[in-house]
């Protein structure tokens, strides 16, 4: 989807961006005798759009100014007199790429396709695509030879004529002041007060005129929603300010989820009682519904387009009211959680009685053994792909068995792999994933495994808003990472800080909840509702870079063993992530005939 595009025409720059887009307040437009700047998204508040993109635009008119990142979810274009600079914000949820050639940028678009040729693709990407779920956002690569992503945090200096003058990562500055310093968050009640504060400050930039907040009965979602409620409730609110959407399952598993969801709701309603509850009947969703359109229609393959269906019956609902922007509670569980990386610092620091000691409370508070939590917190992280290389030789006799986050599975045929850099990707991502210091990684590594930012994109023209996630926050993220393990880590009561933060908001019924139903009803309800159809799909692939790159008969026997129950959640993205791959391989077809 192209919401901005920068070309040049007569050796001058020319800057347009989508007109629905910018009469939606998707992209804002503002002009000072500095220049122009065009930012797609949000900076700084969601509600002050204009002066915010003012703020980056002034804070960047000086020639060799060097300014911090300012919070928010933006991808900016900026044309001065001397220069023309590219840059996302560091959470990079909304997409941004140029086209160079002959160290010339000929244009720049938040489209990769309407960048890109589709009889020249680039192999690499798609061995770095299939090492995981988060390896796409956070690397350069993209479908297209020539096409590049400009990556999160990073600001890209043009000439006024497209010469590339060079590529700086930013940081970013957060709008509410300075952070607590680590001593001083070491003890839970303070890390709470804190964390209590920056989620407050991470909802209120996101607060819209018609704000819609994701409640599925869980605490993440709850609190957010609650904060959204307390924060309009102090601005005297009007009654349909606040919509708070809900997918309801009145069969299954996920039908137990409703009593927590009624209690949510209620309880918002009681800090808003202007709100509007939206419920939708999702009964009847499948995971890979319409998976030809969900993955076929993207700008690049969507690892997650199989969870589509569920989403955008919601979006559709949020549309219809006219919200401006939906809140979710994606991206607690890495984020808010105790970090069980800690266990590896202490062993590379060398203190084994205390990682024996915390290894052992790790693991009776999740009911777990402890030699699992001393291999997947301590080994794994040390040795990735030769630990996932020993399950895989373990667990042989599926195809599924043993196939982990980064080993190539076995329907990627080997000479592809070998030919364009796989094994390189996989070591590169797994030094993303885990890096030298584990328990710090998590954190970069958690922005990227977070939400249906790709589908929010994808349906932004038609919904007229995007996804945000307040747990993502930049301030939420930096105090997080700063907190010492003893104010995080309690035994057998995830997301501590978290429930202490919001004690005096959440139900007790939600706050005291340990566990919530995931939502595999869906993925096996969805394998074997289309298990065939999917099956059918890979045989018939009419793309030829489908049968050079996969051994499409073993691809179909993982969807087999899947639907069966066969593998886990890491070999299930495997097979979903190359599903995804086909499909849009067959959309460029389709697009081409």
């Amino acid at each position: 989807m192209e919401a901005v595009r920068l070309e040049w025409a007569g050796g001058a720059p020319k800057l347009r961006a989508a007109e629905d887009m910018a009469g939606q307040g998707l992209v804002t437009t503002v002009s000072s005798r500095a220049g122009t700047a065009m930012v797609v998204g949000w900076v700084g508040s969601f509600r002050d759009r204009v002066a915010g993109a003012h703020r980056l635009l002034d804070a960047f008119g000086r020639p060799g100014a060097g300014p911090h990142l300012p919070s928010g979810d933006y991808a900016a274009v900026l044309v001065y007199r001397d220069r023309i600079l590219l840059m996302r914000d560091e959470s990079a949820r909304i997409p941004l790429f140029f086209r160079e050639s002959d160290d010339r940028v000929r244009a720049a678009s938040t489209s990769a396709r309407r960048l890109g040729d589709g009889a020249e693709l680039e192999r690499r990407y798609f061995c770095r695509y299939l090492t995981g779920n988060m390896a796409q956002p956070h690397t350069e690569l993209t479908p297209f030879t020539g096409v590049h992503r400009i990556l999160g945090g990073e600001v890209v200096e043009l000439s006024p004529t497209g010469q590339l003058r060079g590529r700086v990562p930013r940081r970013v500055s957060h709008s509410s002041g300075p952070l607590p310093p680590a001593a001083g968050g070491a003890h839970p009640g303070t890390a709470a007060k804190d964390l209590r504060r920056a989620l407050e400050n991470a909802v209120s930039r996101r607060m819209g005129t018609t704000t819609a907040c994701h409640v599925s009965g869980g605490m993440d979602s709850t609190s957010v929603a609650l904060l959204a409620a307390r924060t309009l409730a102090g601005e005297g609110s009007r009654p349909g300010d606040l919509v708070l959407l809900s997918g309801r399952f009145g069969s299954g598993e996920l039908a137990a989820e409703r009593p927590y969801l009624d209690e949510a709701l209620e309880e918002i309603r009681r800090h808003a009682p202007g709100a509007r509850p939206v419920i939708v009947d999702a009964g009847d969703v499948a995971d890979f519904d319409d998976f030809r359109h969900h993955a076929g229609d993207s700008d690049e393959p969507h690892a997650h387009a199989f969870r589509a269906p569920f989403w955008s019956r919601l979006h559709a609902a949020a549309a219809e009211l006219g919200c401006d922007i939906l809140m979710t509670g994606c991206g607690a569980d890495p984020i808010a959680d105790a970090n069980p990386f800690h266990l590896h610092r202490l062993a590379r620091t060398g203190r084994l009685r205390r990682l024996t000691r915390q290894a052992r409370a790790w693991a009776q508070g999740s009911e777990r053994g402890l030699r699992d939590i001393v291999h997947a917190y301590v080994m794994q992280p040390t040795l990735p792909l030769a630990a996932e290389r020993i399950d895989m030789l373990v667990r042989r006799g599926t195809v599924l068995g043993g196939l982990g986050t980064f080993g190539r599975p076995p329907w990627l045929r080997s000479r592809f792999a070998r030919a364009h850099g796989y094994r390189e990707a996989s070591i590169a991502e797994t030094r993303f994933v885990f890096g030298r210091a584990p328990e710090q990684s998590l954190y970069d590594a958690a922005n990227y495994l977070a939400a249906p930012d790709l589908l929010s994109w994808h349906r932004a023209r038609e919904d007229g808003y995007f996804l945000s996630h307040p747990f993502l926050d930049q301030e939420v993220i930096a105090l997080m990472r700063r907190l010492p393990a003893e104010a995080t880590f309690c035994p057998g009561r995830p997301k501590a800080v978290l429930r202490e933060a919001m004690a005096d908001l959440l139900p007790s019924r939600i706050r005291d909840r340990a566990v919530k139903i995931p939502f595999n009803e869906l993925y096996s309800r969805g394998l074997r509702r289309h298990g065939d159809e999917l099956i059918d799909l890979c045989r018939s692939a009419r793309h030829p870079l489908v049968r050079e790159m996969f051994d499409v008969e073993t691809l179909c026997r993982a969807v087999r063993e899947a639907r069966l129950g066969i593998g886990d959640s890491y070999s299930w993205d495997r097979v979903n992530s190359s599903l995804a791959l086909v499909m849009w391989l067959e959309g460029l077809v389709s697009a081409g005939s």
